[in-house]
């Protein structure tokens, strides 16, 4: 909604333009909403169509549907497309730019120039290092290391363990992984015997363990550090015939399917198939909130509105042990508002689906945002 385009509107009410009466009215309702996009990378995982939904559900939200004016590209893991497109966005006539940045100082020239242009960008999960962009992210640092802690706590100092790292190159996964290799190289006993990028993917992770698993057996794992994957090298430790009670602990990822099965063994839950039960695995679990992309669009509202809004946004860190987690009955607000962490697997029927959806700054979405696009009402 740029001053060019009010003067249209304005046009167009009046009727000062020959031939456009008819279609006045209309035109100024469209171009009085807030022109934003969204600018998707990478999206090969269950988190970023999750962070996509809650967007969309904020956009459409009863408080925000006649403000913003949504539109989404989807660049893929290729920093130079994604540099033509938001060039293209900034063309387009954008007022703000909601972006998960495939690198953090790739795409800061075609940022600079966008705030130069007055476009606001807000980037979320991953972030952007030129200063003018406005950054909304869990510290993960601080995630790497605290998982890195635990792990190396429950192997009391000492072990073989696997690294499955996320999407190379941005900064979620540099920041994770360095911070837990620092706590792992202060242990000289703790030695990681086998690291791949798993892409925030249970499949890619599965992927990457059943290469992994040709060169070493299971017995020569203590325990794994996932940044995504725990319920499915978990469930792998299953097929392979270990039991429940000797699974490797595994510091990671906050996927509904590994959260379950950290539930005590006869938990009862409804719609448990397969390895998708309560089986009391040893874990911590941490993931960065999908619900920050649909943060980032709130926060780009109220500074095109006028309002001040913090340069920096860092987020709790939802991070529970096995014995924090809590079952949702239904999911609702009001439940997760009072702590509730893991949801029926009837209710989400794909296990790799992440569960800290739930934030008191983003009461517009909540449980149906998240699985379709809807916000609450």
């Amino acid at each position: 909604m740029k001053l060019g385009g009010k003067l249209l509107s304005s046009l167009l009410a009046a009727g000062c333009i020959a031939g456009t009466a008819g279609l006045a009215a209309p035109a100024q309702a469209a171009d009085e909403k807030h022109k934003i996009f969204l600018s998707m990378s990478y999206i090969g995982n269950d988190w970023q169509a999750e962070a996509a939904n809650m967007i969309k559900a904020m956009a459409a939200h009863p408080s925000m549907q006649d403000k913003v004016d949504l539109q989404v590209q989807v660049s893929g893991p290729n920093a130079q497309r994604q540099i033509q497109q938001i060039n293209s966005m900034v063309q387009a006539g954008a007022d703000a730019i909601v972006v998960f940045p495939i690198s953090p100082t790739a795409l800061n020239q075609v940022v600079k120039n966008a705030c130069n242009k007055g476009v606001t960008v807000i980037a979320y999960d991953a972030e952007i290092t030129e200063p003018c962009a406005y950054n909304i992210a869990i510290d993960q640092e601080e995630a790497g290391r605290k998982t890195a802690e635990w792990l190396v706590q429950q192997l009391d100092g000492k072990g073989r363990i696997v690294a499955i790292t996320g999407v190379p190159g941005t900064s979620v996964d540099t920041l994770r992984t360095q911070a837990a290799k620092e706590v792992f190289d202060q242990h000289p006993e703790i030695e990681i015997i086998a690291e791949a990028p798993g892409m925030w993917s249970q499949a890619n992770a599965r992927t990457e363990l059943s290469k992994i698993l040709a060169t070493h057996k299971w017995d020569d794992i203590d325990g794994l550090w996932m940044q995504a994957g725990c319920f499915t090298a978990n469930s792998m430790q299953i097929e392979a015939g270990i039991e429940p009670a000797n699974l490797k602990p595994c510091a990671g990822e906050g996927s509904n399917g590994g959260r379950i099965q950290a539930l005590p063994e006869g938990t009862e839950v409804e719609g448990a198939n397969g390895t998708y039960m309560p089986m009391g695995a040893p874990r911590i679990s941490y993931a960065s909130p999908p619900y920050s992309g649909a943060l980032a669009l709130k926060l780009a509202v109220q500074k095109l509105e006028g309002q001040d809004i913090p340069q920096k946004t860092v987020l709790p860190l939802p991070l529970y042990t096995s014995d924090e987690i809590k079952l949702c009955a239904e999911g609702t607000w009001q439940e997760m508002s009072e702590g509730c962490n893991v949801f029926q697997p009837s209710i989400i029927t794909n296990p790799g689906w992440f569960a800290s959806i739930y934030s008191p700054d983003t009461p517009e979405v909540g449980l149906q945002a998240a699985l379709v696009g809807e916000p609450e009402q």
